[in-house]
């Protein structure tokens, strides 16, 4: 997570990732090349890691498969756009990662903040559709209710927003 989005109000969707998911870690910076911890994640031979980044050279789950008998691991970049693309830059051990991505037909639900392009989602609404993929390659079995409720979190927040937002319109006009 990018420091800037740590220090936001603690309602991010990147927050809201961290809690839904069990076995998740939240390393706030944005060089890791020299983070202990995620150095031996990487380096772990039980593991296989991945990160998930657009791109030409990312492998896309909607119709590839990620192979392997170790534990898989994929980091999620929780940040701007602009600020996502430093991240990935400056840290040479998540650069050097395989890149997973996927298609996604509908735009994000993040109606109050505005996406540089429609295929960007949010940090929640990327993990649900990575979350998806993966069961249906039988890599992860959450349950599809678990599922169904994975974004609740991140639309009571958009509500939210978009009430505030029409108040805050209505006092000003």
């Amino acid at each position: 997570m990018h420091p800037k989005e740590f220090k936001k109000v603690k309602n991010n969707t990147g927050h809201f990732t961290h809690q839904s998911l069990k076995n998740s870690e939240l390393f706030v910076g944005i060089d890791f090349s020299q983070n202990s911890e995620i150095n031996s994640i990487i380096n772990d031979s039980n593991k296989n890691c991945f990160i998930l980044y657009p791109g030409e050279d990312s492998i896309n789950l909607n119709n590839s498969y990620i192979e392997s008998k170790t534990q898989k691991v994929i980091f999620l970049i929780d940040s701007t756009w602009a600020c996502s693309k430093k991240i990935l830059k400056s840290s040479t051990n998540l650069k050097s990662l395989p890149k997973i991505s996927f298609d996604y037909e509908n735009s994000s639900a993040y109606e109050f903040k505005k996406q540089p392009s429609d295929y960007c989602l949010s940090t929640i609404e990327s993990t649900l559709v990575i979350l998806k993929l993966l069961n249906k390659q039988n890599i992860e079995n959450v349950e599809k209710s678990s599922l169904d409720n994975f974004l609740t979190p991140f639309n009571k927040m958009v509500e939210f927003q978009m009430e505030k937002s029409k108040e805050k319109s209505i006092r000003y006009k």
